[in-house]
């Protein structure tokens, strides 16, 4: 597979360079070295390599620029664009300027291994048959989109946005409320050749079903009642630019109709009106709906919905990329502090945390929302878990975790009641023998087991006494007595507490508070 294969790394790093050289080579590549773009471009018409390993931030010409110049003078070399700075700028530009993929810094040598050896697989398909990452806070300019990402879904989502950008392909966005399906169809808009001209948002779902035909395609005057001037339609204003139709699905079959007909003829016509109108569109359209399950019910157009869904773009729920939600988080409180004047700049790693336990049903919009409030009520320069939500602290809320962080809690004996829970049962009195095993302070600083007293007799002692009453409420002693022990050896420093006991600290103060804990 590697016969013949040569991998032109090009990179102001020497020490890089020099690293992917070993790497490659002992893999039977043949590697050569540029240590700019400049070099690179004279290099790769001279050596016509199968792969070129690119950077994207060097001294003088631009890894962007670079590969510009490469796509006239190489078009038949695999392009992999290499940043350490995987922002939403990079990524489309990278894909609509014709590179075969792009890797984040730093990576692994597996990972790096694949990447080319699929390069060079596609390489020699196309032969065949023809010739061809924050302790330090993001640059919101990389993401002046408005979208931001370093998550593979993420970073796929980019991809075909760089794909499908440059053409008038109709495009179907899909994904759940708040997920940014605007922002990505804004994004498309802002890279294609209709760039100059004017993007429409419309939100179908929020125009009477009796107004929608003349708020997109305008009316006479006379036509209707209240009609008493003539209106230009959002298709014709539109003419030569980009309309996106949010919430398509509820849209009447009426207007579907009047839908695919502009999309087909590129012709419209004012409600009541008799005129035919030229309306040269791009549709760009969104849903979260099930649209394959409306055409089967034939609540929506088959032919409409075929025409529509060209590309299909399904966007991650926040839930699905979590590793995003830290530079979410930066880039919205840094937009905040220049649109609105809040403090805050920071978030604590507690509250943090908190955040990353939640499954956001409201998508990057709820975050959106939360770190907003949050701001406006921070005292200081970060924001503290107390000033997030109330409702963060209610079960079920952001400070519970989800099943992939589940807390480590304290285990129930073998009665198929579980857990502990939140809510504390009438309290009944314990064996002052059960009791004190658990709670008294040994010589050696161990919890849970004096030093005369076994295991085995330990978990006699207690069994003894949950045959006689109800386990959870000795559980739930022994929980508060190790409680209070790990809170009286940390000095009652809660972080470290609930890292002893292998529980959140929204769960450590939870139980705090509903116990009414002294220590």
């Amino acid at each position: 597979m590697y016969e013949n294969s040569t991998v032109l790394v090009i990179d102001d790093d020497a020490d890089l360079r020099y690293s992917l050289k070993r790497v490659l080579s002992g893999t039977g590549y043949r590697v050569i070295e540029a240590g700019s773009g400049k070099d690179g471009i004279e290099i790769a018409q001279r050596e016509k390599p199968t792969v070129i390993l690119l950077d994207n931030r060097m001294e003088g010409m631009s890894g962007i620029e670079t590969l510009q110049h490469l796509q006239h003078s190489n078009p038949e070399s695999m392009v992999i664009l290499m940043t350490a700075f995987g922002t939403t700028q990079t990524a489309i530009e990278a894909m609509k300027f014709g590179a075969f993929d792009y890797i984040i810094k730093p990576f692994d040598i597996e990972r790096i291994l694949r990447l080319v050896g699929k390069a060079v697989a596609v390489f020699q398909d196309l032969t065949r048959t023809h010739t061809n990452p924050p302790t330090q806070h993001i640059n919101a300019e990389d993401y002046k989109e408005g979208i931001v990402g370093n998550s593979e879904p993420m970073q796929a989502v980019f991809k075909v946005v760089g794909q499908v950008a440059a053409s008038d392909v109709t495009v179907m966005i899909t994904g759940e409320s708040g997920t940014g399906k605007e922002l990505v169809a804004r994004c498309i808009f802002q890279h294609s050749h209709r760039s100059t001209k004017r993007f429409i948002a419309v939100n179908c779902a929020a125009i009477p079903e009796n107004l929608i035909e003349s708020e997109l395609f305008g009316h006479e005057k006379g036509s209707f009642t209240g009609a008493t001037a003539q209106r230009i339609g959002k298709f014709e204003l539109c003419d030569g630019g980009t309309i996106f139709l949010d919430e398509i699905g509820d849209m009447s079959l009426s207007t579907q109709t009047k839908i695919l007909r502009a999309l087909q003829e590129g012709e419209i016509q004012r409600v009541g009106g008799t005129e035919t109108i030229t309306a040269n569109v791009r549709l760009i359209a969104a849903t979260n709906m099930d649209l394959e399950k409306m055409v089967a019910e034939k609540r929506f157009r088959e032919d409409l919905y075929y025409r529509l869904n060209v590309v299909r773009l399904r966007l991650p729920a926040l839930r699905q990329r979590k590793e995003d939600i830290s530079s979410l988080v930066d880039y919205m409180l840094q937009t905040l502090k220049q649109e609105h004047q809040t403090k805050a700049v920071n978030i604590s790693p507690e509250a943090l945390a908190i955040l990353l336990q939640y499954d956001w049903p409201g998508n990057v919009r709820e975050l959106e929302n939360v770190i907003y409030r949050s701001a406006v009520v921070a005292q200081g320069e970060t924001i503290l878990h107390k000033d997030l939500p109330v409702e963060i602290q209610a079960p079920g809320g952001i400070g519970e975790a989800s099943p992939e962080v589940a807390e480590r809690a304290v285990p129930a004996p073998a009665t198929g009641k579980g857990p502990a829970v939140d809510t504390e049962p009438p309290v009944r009195k314990v064996s002052c023998a059960a009791t004190a095993a658990a709670t008294e302070p040994h010589g050696d600083g161990r919890l849970g087991v004096p030093p005369k007293l076994s295991l085995q007799a330990l978990e006699d002692q207690l069994y003894t006494e949950i045959r006689q009453g109800d386990a959870l409420n000795i559980l739930q002693e022994i929980e508060k007595a190790m409680i209070i022990r790990a809170l009286r050896e940390t000095g009652g420093n809660q972080v470290k507490t609930a890292a002893i006991l292998g529980i959140t600290r929204s769960t450590l103060r939870k139980r705090i508070d509903a116990w009414n804990l002294k220590y």
